[in-house]
């Protein structure tokens, strides 16, 4: 029981403190020329349980096993046409972050571009990297990790989450570097998340403070340039005490964080909500499968056959329009959307649509 009342008491405080703190410039501003690149490959991904490529509808799954065993020495005699079951074509997808260095390693993203039914419990294969110029970057191979799961049986089945992308956690390791220089001769850039005069002249004001009078310049309502010592152990020196200086009255950008795959919505505390309406309804579609058996008459030579009867219902929730207020607060916005009594993977679709409608003031970020 008194733990019960402390931790509303500790709640509070910590509220209160995260809001009187200062951002840094490193949560409001970035580096020019310090930037993620993004990777793609193409590959196959082995061991499924029978939930793999129909390789008579992705030929292409096929024409990859075949290369990949003449490249270890198998040769498939011409004109086979195995029906693997537990294989399945794959994109591979991975960011490259900045400075990353050979040997270091960094997440992928997995995607079935078959038919496969599920990707859970997968191997995926060396798997090369590509950047825009076509350049091998990094190289990933690992048993993946979907965040889901499926069984199937006399056509019934039931799905939870996505089972056709998964991720391999440092499953792939850098093989090139990507040259990343820190700003160009006697200056660096540093860029606002968004256009914001405020804030430019706010970080300005700053650093001018800290380092001296005119060392960080103007150069529009979303660059500033900033005077940094040549020397590359000097200069990142500066830099680290550069991004950390606090800027009173500064704000991060409000962002709302969307999985597709998962259902999961995260927001920070600064997303707000406008005044809007918003009208939500279910819309379900059952399908049942019963199999039958056609039994002919005596004596009259048919045969007996097997069929299945199929019923399909669709149900359509009523749905009603809800004034949503305005939502100051983090609080306000979650006892908002709670009153539209939507699931989790309802808030998808709308947070994206109050987004279009400009009643959601954030960021979405899908992963």
């Amino acid at each position: 029981m008194i733990f019960a009342r402390i931790l509303p008491t500790l709640l509070a405080l910590c509220l209160a403190t995260d809001a009187l703190a200062a951002e840094r410039i490193k949560d409001l501003m970035s580096v020019q020329g310090v930037r993620n690149n993004q990777l793609v490959g193409y590959g196959i991904v082995v061991g499924l349980d029978g939930t793999g490529d129909q390789t008579t509808q992705t030929p292409f799954t096929i024409q990859t096993i075949n290369s990949m065993l003449s490249s270890l020495g198998v040769q498939v005699p011409p004109g086979t046409n195995p029906q693997l079951k537990n294989v399945a074509a794959v994109v591979v997808t991975a960011t490259l972050p900045a400075f990353s260095k050979p040997g270091q390693q960094i997440d992928v993203t997995v995607s079935s571009m078959g038919n496969a039914r599920s990707l859970r419990g997968g191997t995926l294969l060396m798997t090369q990297l590509k950047g825009a110029d076509a350049q091998t970057y990094a190289v990933a191979q690992g048993s993946l990790l979907v965040p889901g799961a499926g069984a199937s049986s006399g056509g019934t089945s039931t799905t939870v989450n996505h089972l056709s992308a998964g991720r391999i956690p440092a499953g792939a390791t850098v093989e090139r570097a990507v040259p990343t220089p820190v700003g160009q001769g006697d200056f660096i850039n540093l860029e606002s998340q968004a256009s914001d005069f405020t804030t430019v002249a706010r970080v300005i004001q700053t650093i001018n403070r800290t380092f001296g009078e005119g060392v960080a310049t103007a150069v529009d309502g979303r660059q500033v340039r900033v005077s940094a010592p040549a020397d590359p152990t000097q200069r990142v020196t500066f830099m680290s005490q550069l991004e950390n200086l606090p800027i009173t009255g500064g704000e991060a950008a409000p962002k709302v964080v969307m999985n597709a795959r998962t259902g999961s919505v995260v927001m920070n505390q600064l997303v707000t909500l406008a005044p809007c309406a918003v009208s939500h309804g279910n819309l379900t579609v059952s399908v049942q499968t019963q199999p039958l058996v056609s039994q002919p008459g005596a004596f009259s030579g048919g045969q007996t056959v097997a069929t299945e009867q199929a019923r399909v219902e669709i149900k359509s929730d009523q749905g009603k329009v809800i004034s949503m207020p305005a939502a100051p607060s983090l609080n306000d916005v979650v006892r908002a959307l709670n009153a539209v009594g939507a699931t989790p993977q309802d808030l998808l679709g709308i947070l994206q649509a109050m987004k279009s409608a400009g009643a959601l003031r954030a960021e979405l970020e899908i992963i």
